[in-house]
């Protein structure tokens, strides 16, 4: 049996021990044997092993990358209440090797009040062939600084790669899309910083290898194709060295879910003799067409595309609403999407003539008569496509409908209780104030294009399923609804559920509380 059992084994057993000393404090009877002079309750009360160890401590967290300092020089990434930083933590305390710990864990804090507590257990040897078990407390003051890293990229001709995504089509849906991408796979997690251009972003690293490994991330979910460049920075004729900048260059299709699609004859003939005119129903690494008229389903990958790129037809910034008169299911069905013969008006034309339009749709099994949706107008439409002039124009339809129309108030986006978390951009854009038109066209298309990718969240769970959603946090009390209230309340529009949400405390501790003060 250890001295520290035997303590224990001599201090329960009280009278039926052998009493031949007697505590020097207390005066409890206890077994001379084990040449103590002491109790072991007085031992613990008056013996402290923890001595020389601090019961404060300083981390070093960089707000920009959000990693803690791991002595001497590494800077690590850890969450909070996780393994890493209790390893990082117990680094920092001096004397905890004199001691054999136990058992460590954290107590809890405001994720943003820059306090780490940490409850430590250790055991020690207080006397000659006595041990003892203490508790005790330490807390961690989170010390704001700049790591090295974050310091280059402050400073000119710093990056030694950059990778230059961009997408020529006149909205930013797209990449909202892979922004959310990237935050859900933290493929950023190497850059040196990221700058906003006029038709995408740049990623800007410190090494080759960590922009090749976002190239491999980008081809993985988006169909690209990429150019790499290089650039002489340097050169030592002494030892023949060289210093080289890499750039490269991604191009995104320009095609869009919900793009009305004129396909080239030879292509169309090679997916399976689908319709030339389709709708793009999909986008990942390959862009996937659907035929509205008959739901027959083709993918065409990037290398394809690319061989010979077309432009879409139309894109949604052209959508035109209608109203559903009538429904008439045709019996077809394939996966999500039922046939139907639709009888639809424009929004615009109802009060001023009676024009209607009967199309087949792939919509039938969402619409009802007396709802509302989105669609191409294409009756006495132009456009400036050598593809649609091929096409037999006496066999189009009339109109093209894309997907369900739901009426919502101006309040409803204000009251979501859900979030997405966004990446740290720097705007590269040239304007000459911030009060120019120019700036303010921007900012308002800007707002537009995320509160329409908002609300194509809430209406595709498939589409949700591929990145994070988050809590808001600002939920207020709801104030009773009067009858007016009642009346203008959009019952159908689709609302994302709480049990799709991500606690922000658990997953965006760090990210969202930076501990800045």
């Amino acid at each position: 049996m250890s001295n520290y059992s035997q303590l224990e084994h001599n201090h329960g057993q009280g009278q039926g021990a052998v009493a031949t000393v007697l505590c020097c404090n207390c005066g409890v009877p206890m077994d001379g044997s084990q040449g103590l002079v002491m109790c072991y309750d007085c031992i613990k009360l008056n013996v402290d092993i923890t001595e020389g160890i601090p019961r404060e401590a300083n981390v070093s967290f960089c707000r920009n990358c959000e990693r803690f300092l791991q002595p001497p020089q590494q800077w690590v990434r850890a969450q909070l209440e996780s393994r890493e930083l209790l390893a990082i933590c117990l680094k920092k305390l001096k004397g905890l090797n004199k001691v054999r710990l136990v058992d460590a864990s954290f107590i809890w804090t405001e994720p943003h009040s820059r306090r780490i507590r940490v409850k430590l257990t250790v055991q020690g040897e207080a006397m000659a062939n006595t041990i003892v078990q203490q508790t005790f407390e330490v807390e961690y003051v989170v010390i704001a600084m700049q790591c090295p890293d974050c310091a280059k990229s402050y400073t000119a001709n710093t990056w030694r790669a950059t990778v230059q995504i961009r997408q020529k089509v006149p909205h930013k849906r797209t990449f909202l899309y892979l922004e959310q991408l990237i935050l859900k796979h933290n493929a950023h997690v190497d850059t040196v910083s990221i700058q906003e251009a006029k038709d995408g972003l740049d990623f800007f690293y410190s090494q080759k290898n960590h922009a090749a490994k976002m190239l491999d991330f980008l081809s993985a979910v988006a169909p690209i194709k990429a150019k790499k460049s290089e650039e002489l920075v340097s050169m030592d004729i002494h030892s023949g060295s060289s210093s080289y900048k890499f750039s490269f260059s991604v191009e995104i299709v320009p095609i869009c879910r919900d793009d009305l699609v004129v396909l080239p004859k030879k292509l169309a003939h090679s997916m399976g003799n689908i319709p030339r005119l389709v709708l793009c129903s999909k986008i990942s690494n390959s862009v996937q067409f659907l035929d509205p008229n008959t739901l027959q389903i083709a993918d065409m990958s990037a290398p394809v595309y690319w061989r010979s790129p077309f432009p879409s037809l139309v894109d949604a910034t052209q959508l035109v609403e209608f109203i559903v008169l009538d429904v008439e299911p045709t019996g077809d069905v394939r996966g999500k999407h039922v046939l139907a013969d639709i009888t639809v008006s424009r929004a615009s034309d109802l009060g001023v003539n009676d024009n209607s339009f009967y199309v087949r749709s792939h919509l039938g099994g969402i619409l009802h008569p007396g709802d509302s949706c989105m669609g191409y107008y294409l009756s006495n439409s132009n456009f400036n496509s050598d593809l649609w002039e091929t096409l037999d124009t006496a066999n189009t339809p009339e109109v093209v409908l894309v997907k369900k129309h739901y009426a919502r108030k101006s309040r409803a986006s204000k009251n979501r209780k859900w979030k997405l978390k966004r990446m740290a951009k720097e705007h590269n854009d040239i304007v000459a104030n911030d009060d120019s038109r120019q700036a303010r066209q921007e900012q308002e298309r800007a707002e537009r294009d995320y509160e329409l990718f908002l609300q194509e969240l809430e209406e595709d769970e498939e589409l949700r399923q591929t990145i994070n959603l988050y809590k808001s946090g600002d939920s207020q009390p709801q104030k009773p609804k009067d009858e007016d209230d009642m009346d203008d309340e959009d019952e159908d529009a689709p609302e994302i559920g709480i049990d799709e949400l991500l606690d922000e405390l658990d997953d965006l501790a760090l990210e969202d509380h930076p501990m800045d003060g």
